[in-house]
């Protein structure tokens, strides 16, 4: 599997990372193991989890089958820490994350974790207190890089500076959901990140299973899908996203798989790896069968009227103010499709 800069950070992750999400959730132990050998290996070498994915479960379950290949030296291993373990263990707080960074590398069973990320923004702590405690975790030897997760484009900005002020490493990353049904992080996350030298790592490439094409237009789900497990979850957000403009993406999306005698999500999987500033997609799968077929999107790249084409079936237009007032602004040449402006000279 080719591997690609993360950001400007000088690390390398696989184009295709191992997100874990369902790891001890839908996917039990055996299942979560399994899918990590077939990742592995296919060449994969990065795998993402969280403290908070299974209540730990995950690190642990991704813990053990490091523990058990013994391979830890050809891993890039990322996790991230903020939402709630416990009573009172939340944030991004320096005295929380002392703790939550030392459970991580316990669960995991690791001597340093190569990408360490806040998994959202913290409104109640200031921004220079977190990034002195990463900074610490990084000169202590626990963590290699930094990144963020579900930040706006201001806060990374403002993530960029602080750093820069406190003398903290710059982030390498930002892991944001990013697919074909979901691009608003174009309008200024994306270009914040390529403006800052910062590494995408989109999580939902596939939209929640919309992009495989498994709902139906007529339809609400039911069983044996993330919305039809939860029909109260499922009803809301399948009624929020059955729209005309969802069909449209995925007839395109179907069929190019249909020329293509490929799948829907191997085409959905191909388009946001070849988007600007992104190093690494995010697989959730939760069976093998699924991972299989995501990575196989490895073998093929779509052609640039394919691309083009779904990128235009899935733009989501620009407001008109105050980013539709700039394209038209006097010294503006140049509005391309990711919303960012050039100036005329």
């Amino acid at each position: 599997m080719e591997k690609t800069a993360l950001g400007s950070s000088g690390l390398e992750v696989s184009v295709f990372g191992m997100g874990t999400m369902t790891f001890g959730a839908e996917s039990d132990e055996a299942a979560s193991h399994a899918m990590l050998d077939e990742y592995f290996q296919a060449g994969g070498r990065f795998i993402d989890t969280a403290d908070v994915y299974s209540r730990g479960g995950s690190e642990e379950i991704v813990g053990r089958w490091i523990s058990m290949r013994g391979n830890r030296d050809e891993l890039v291993v990322a996790t991230k820490a903020f939402f709630t373990m416990g009573e009172g263990l939340r944030g991004a707080g320096a005295e929380y994350l002392k703790g939550a960074v030392d459970a991580s590398l316990s669960r995991l069973g690791v001597d340093y974790i190569d990408l360490y990320q806040i998994h959202a923004w913290d409104p109640n702590v200031p921004l220079a207190e977190t990034i002195g405690a990463l900074a610490g975790f990084v000169e202590d030897g626990k963590v290699r890089q930094i990144g963020f997760s579900n930040y706006t484009g201001w806060q990374i900005e403002r993530a960029v500076w602080t750093t820069r002020e406190v003398g903290g490493p710059t982030p390498a990353s930002i892991q944001p959901q990013y697919n074909l049904l979901a691009r608003d992080i174009e309008l200024e996350i994306l270009p914040a990140c390529m403006d800052n030298g910062i590494g995408l790592l989109p999580w939902s490439p596939l939209g929640g299973g919309w992009l495989t094409g498994k709902y139906s237009r007529s339809e609400r789900p039911e069983g044996a899908s993330r919305l039809g497990e939860d029909p109260n979850r499922g009803v809301e957000a399948y009624d929020r996203r059955n729209t005309e403009t969802t069909w449209k993406v995925l007839e395109a999306v179907e069929d190019i798989a249909n020329a293509r005698g490929s799948t829907m999500s191997q085409v959905a999987l191909n388009w946001v790896r070849n988007r600007p500033a992104v190093s690494s997609v995010l697989l959730g799968a939760r069976t093998v069968a699924q991972l299989t077929d995501n990575l196989g999107a490895l073998s093929w790249n779509l052609t640039e009227d394919e691309m083009a084409r779904l990128t235009e079936a899935s733009a989501p237009g620009i407001p008109d103010y105050v980013h539709g007032f700039l394209r038209a602004a006097a010294g503006v040449t140049v509005w391309d499709e990711l919303g960012t402006v050039s100036p005329s000279n």
